[in-house]
């Protein structure tokens, strides 16, 4: 499919983007290509920094399959976001094995240390602090995940404050540099 085929969505469709999924659709045999939902979907969020419903409809229309199975996809699985979010994601486990060792408390703190509520980002975009659902180590809890790649766990009060600190250092020094 070329991108003037899915314009109509409403999102553009580039060709660089609609080679990885040509890639990605070609694991699965041609009556299975809705197998590559959970590809294209990262892909876009690679790309974009998020799934819009414009994303996923292009994407069903690509995929040959009805908009609500793409968007049942996106919504099943907190990997994916709906809306743009701060540069860093930090999604804390507030489920039950978590919650019985301060998982809520460690959510609160980062909140509270951060300005926002659970589910919001900070003012200056940086930051998207979210309630997860069992990010399966349960044993290590309070746990949480940064950017949906990095489990930390472990995270006291103040293995959270040296979380954010470290963090706001190295966007600084991303800022610095990209002025440069």
């Amino acid at each position: 499919m070329s991108s003037t085929e899915i314009v109509s969505t409403g999102f553009v469709l580039s060709e660089a983007t609609a080679a990885r999924f040509a890639r990605e659709v070609a694991k699965y045999p041609a009556e299975q290509a809705q197998s590559a939902v959970m590809a294209c979907l990262s892909i876009v969020q690679q790309e974009q920094g998020f799934v819009s419903r414009e994303a996923e409809d292009a994407i069903a229309q690509y995929l040959g399959m009805p908009a609500i199975a793409v968007y049942e996809v996106t919504t099943f699985y907190n990997m994916y976001n709906q809306r743009k979010l701060g540069l860093f994601k930090l999604n804390v486990c507030t489920n039950l094995p978590c919650q019985l060792r301060d998982g809520q408390k460690a959510l609160d703190h980062l909140c509270k240390k951060l300005g926002v509520e659970a589910g919001g980002t900070t003012a200056d975009g940086v930051f998207t602090v979210q309630q997860s659902e069992c990010l399966g180590a349960c044993a290590d809890s309070p746990v949480m995940l940064v950017n949906d790649r990095q489990m930390l766990s472990f995270m006291s009060a103040e293995r959270l404050d040296e979380l954010v600190d470290a963090l706001r250092a190295h966007h600084g020094q991303q800022s610095v540099a990209n002025k440069n």
